[in-house]
């Protein structure tokens, strides 16, 4: 039976700036890569942490069933997020431990809706460090930002 891997990463130019989010859908048989899907998108004004939340969230709505999936990220924000501490801030109200608004509150319920229909591992890995799988993921995410950033000035001719 296939094998079901979502590689995800989001980028910013500037914290907050323009910024993008990318998702690499793999479906795999061993190592035989069965069908690889490609999304990315961007906002003007966002950060880094909106864009590792969107990836995330816009990998797991484009599964067109339940699945049973891998899903890799190099953030440990969504990681420890999703896997950790959404449970406290659902039982508080939507707080922090230290009694404050959960940040992308939206974001987190979004993604916590989205996980609902998958059975989902949860992967870490580190960023920028030569898996293809996860550079690709970055790749999208700044295509998916190029759109957003402020054009180019042309270099003044002498």
């Amino acid at each position: 039976m296939p094998e079901l891997f979502a590689y995800t990463d989001g980028a910013c130019s500037g914290n907050p700036g323009p910024g993008g989010w990318g998702a690499m859908l793999i479906a795999r048989d061993g190592d035989t890569v069965l069908k690889t899907r490609e999304l990315n998108g961007g906002e003007p004004e966002t950060t880094n942490n909106r864009m590792e939340l969107l990836a995330a969230i816009n990998a797991l709505e484009a599964l067109e069933k339940p699945s049973t999936i891998t899903l890799v990220t190099d953030s440990n924000y969504v990681k420890d997020g999703i896997t950790k501490w959404i449970f406290g801030w659902k039982k508080n109200g939507w707080k922090t431990a230290a009694k404050k608004p959960v940040k992308n509150e939206e974001l987190w319920k979004a993604l916590d809706a989205a996980t609902q229909r998958h059975s989902i591992t949860w992967k870490w890995i580190k960023g920028h460090a030569g898996h293809a799988e996860n550079e690709r993921a970055d790749e999208l995410a700044r295509q998916g930002m190029e759109p957003f950033k402020p054009a180019k000035k042309p270099a003044k001719s002498k």
